[in-house]
């Protein structure tokens, strides 16, 4: 017998898909229900790798976290990795099979993988009491619709209910709410039980006549308001939709431990991807992350983070173009700490061979590291274990690059002092190692020596778990919906699936 089933939708993309999804589930997995997370498709250049070997969307990890499961493939199997506007890599179940075109991808791969994507979710349901579902986008994507596998096409066709998850903190959520609805076909709407508010500030009994004039006009009831909340969007799927430039990753709100901060800066380069390394960096007392794009916001960093990309090659261009790459360079003599990080560690090497991601040939890199870096057709993808500065560091590896050192230190080694990963000149850093920074050991002894070579006096909190600090965080997601939603009708939702008679709002789907 398959266990229940819903979709999160949403209005648009950003309203708040991942975190209900993952709040739902948190909140589930408290109640002693046996729940999975699914996408049918994302989009996204925050990936990870399950234990398998299957690279999947972060944001599905993330929520099997809050299931208190493993990932899988079965809970992302097609990941889309964008290399430019118009083309993406295409990733089925876990393992690149190709770069497609959007024209290419919507003109008719999509639609032939829904069988696969229905296998997979039919998997879940067979072993799982429940299977809290993402949408993407927006489900009134009225283009893209004929094709559609990961909202209404999977909704209608695994009878999932579907709860519209709307951002109120950007005005418009009644409008976005009604016209979602009233685009879909009658069939399509059917299937639409009724809506979450997300982001909500302020007394709700303000809010409370606008939902009832809404169920009014749709027949359909608004499941919660959750309210807003500071530190909350963990692991989104395509990073900092808003200009990166200034931005600060948000970071624990404790005093620092020692008397000075440290201060971080990322190049916001093209493409970036798993950003959400720098995370277990914010959540250091006293650290503060920012993204930057100009020379002069590196001249007071004490660590810059040369970060992960889907386009090495472009990347590195960009930061010549910017003036980045001098002050990269600089540094590096004058023995200030830079860490690159995948396809950071990459533009930081003295050449790139690359005939596969870019297909530009070779390459000069900054020539900062004594690494040589040819890409490879086949990807990489494992989840490797060592030991780093005295400490145990582990990690997980995306990337086609292949790195032949030249020279300079191997600072991640095995039990035995084998090198696996990584080099090091002076204070400048690389490794292709994802998430390396999520060892709490590894961290601070890493922050120590950056502190030295800066000439600041800060002291890594000798207690920062990197690890419970994400599970308090999935717990405040499950709180918001356990306090703030309407968790009884929404258990009968997940059980029974949408209410019958639901009103077809016109016009409905065009011709």
């Amino acid at each position: 017998m398959s266990g229940g089933g819903l979709l999160v939708a949403g209005t648009t993309s950003d309203a708040g898909k991942s975190v209900v999804t993952a709040g739902i589930c948190r909140w589930l997995v408290r109640q002693g229900v046996k729940v999975a997370p699914f996408k049918a498709q994302n989009m996204s250049l925050n990936s990870f790798v399950t234990r398998e070997g299957a690279e999947i969307g972060r944001a599905q990890a993330m929520q099997a976290q809050a299931c208190r499961i493993e990932p899988t493939a079965l809970m992302n199997p097609v990941l889309l990795k964008p290399g430019s506007d118009r083309s993406s890599q295409v990733v089925l179940m876990g393992k690149p099979v190709g770069e497609m075109s959007a024209r290419g991808y919507h003109g008719g791969r999509q639609e032939a993988l829904l069988g696969t994507v229905l296998d997979c979710l039919a998997e879940l349901r067979g072993t799982y009491d429940a299977v809290i579902c993402e949408g993407a986008g927006s489900p009134a994507e009225i283009n893209l619709r004929r094709t559609d596998i990961v909202n209404m096409g999977i909704a209608r066709n695994a009878g999932l209910p579907v709860l519209v998850v709307g951002d109120i903190d950007r005005g418009g959520v009644f409008a976005s709410f009604f016209g979602t609805v009233a685009l879909l076909s009658p069939e399509d709407q059917a299937f639409v039980a009724g809506f979450l508010v997300n982001k909500f500030r302020g007394d709700v009994s303000l809010l409370e006549p606008g939902l009832e004039m809404l169920l009014g006009l749709t027949g359909r009831r608004t499941y919660g308001v959750l309210p807003y909340r500071h530190g909350l969007g963990i692991d989104e799927e395509d990073g900092l939709r808003i200009s990166l430039r200034g931005t600060v990753r948000e970071s624990s709100t404790a005093p620092p431990v020692g008397e000075d901060v440290l201060r971080v800066a990322v190049c916001a380069i093209p493409l970036m991807s798993n950003f959400t390394d720098v995370d277990a960096l914010a959540a250091e007392p006293g650290v503060v992350v920012r993204f930057v794009d100009r020379p002069e916001e590196l001249a007071d960093a004490d660590l810059v983070v040369v970060p992960g990309t889907r386009g090495t090659v472009k990347a590195l261009e960009w930061l010549r173009e910017r003036g980045l790459a001098d002050a990269l360079v600089r540094r590096a003599a004058e023995q200030r700490p830079t860490l690159g990080i995948c396809g950071g560690f990459q533009i930081l090497g003295e050449h790139i061979d690359d005939e596969v991601e870019s297909r530009q040939g070779a390459v000069d890199g900054l020539g900062v590291l004594p690494v040589r870096v040819r890409f490879a057709r086949e990807k990489t993808l494992t989840r490797p274990v060592g030991e780093a500065l005295g400490e145990p560091v582990e990690g997980y590896e995306i990337h086609h690059g292949v790195a032949q050192l030249t020279g300079g230190d191997r600072f991640i080694s095995d039990d035995n002092g084998r090198s696996l990963d990584g080099c090091r000149v002076g204070q400048t850093w690389g490794t292709h190692w994802h998430g390396s920074l999520e060892s709490d050991g590894f961290r601070r002894a890493f922050l120590r020596e950056v502190a030295a070579a800066a000439g600041r006096r800060f002291v890594p909190a000798p207690d920062t778990s990197f690890a419970a600090l994400r599970e308090e965080q999935l717990d405040r997601l499950g709180d918001l919906i356990e306090q703030h939603a309407d968790t009884d009708a929404l258990w009968r939702l997940i059980e029974s699936g949408a209410p019958q008679g639901l009103p077809f709002i016109p016009p409905g789907a065009p011709a």
